[in-house]
């Protein structure tokens, strides 16, 4: 499946994640933002694929599916965005092409100043 060279995994053993390196996910403490699965869909056509639709708030439904990015590297670990203050929050809303406050309300959980 070409995650590594020397790794021939089975379906199975792929969604019970045995491969070297990591799975972060839209929404999950490494990747907090959720919007970036609208990313994931338009890459991947995934409604067409797959039938697995985005709500409005981008959960994804039904809601058993799961989506992320790979790292193959067997030195990749998990980890955490910590608080982000009102500046990065700003400098991040102007590059995703949002208002000024828009991770206000796509990164709440996050922010390191009160709304």
């Amino acid at each position: 499946w070409g995650y590594t060279p020397n790794e021939s995994l089975s379906h199975e053993k792929l969604i019970s994640e045995s491969y070297n390196g990591i799975r972060p996910a839209p929404g999950y403490p490494a990747c907090p933002d959720h919007t970036e699965k609208e990313l994931l869909w338009k890459l991947m056509d995934v409604e067409e694929n797959t039938g697995i639709k985005l709500t409005e708030s981008f959960a994804m439904y039904p809601t058993a599916a799961v989506s992320g990015w790979y790292f193959s590297h067997p030195d990749s670990r998990y980890f955490g965005v910590g608080k982000i203050g009102r500046d990065q929050a700003t400098d991040y809303s102007k590059r995703k092409g949002w208002a000024e406050d828009g991770a206000d309300k796509w990164l709440k959980s996050i922010l390191d100043y009160k709304l």
